[in-house]
């Protein structure tokens, strides 16, 4: 069995609670009390996630790329 590497961004929203989303897979967002929660419910959704993308005959990830933005320093 092999594994896959995909990019997971974390944040709070306004009530505390933490929020977890792989970009890669459009909608796979789950959340958890602790970031440690939410990590691990995340996982679960990607292999759920990843599950309904193959049976379904999708590409199991879409392309991410990064890009560099210019910021302002004030």
């Amino acid at each position: 069995m092999g594994s896959l590497s995909l990019e997971v961004v974390l944040y709070t929203d306004e009530d505390g609670v933490w929020i977890a989303e792989c970009p890669a897979i459009p909608g796979c967002v789950s959340q958890g009390a602790t970031e440690a929660e939410a990590l691990a419910n995340i996982r679960e959704a990607i292999q759920a996630c990843l599950e309904v993308r193959k049976e379904q005959g999708l590409p199991l990830t879409e392309k991410t790329v990064h890009i560099r933005v210019p910021m302002d320093d004030t």
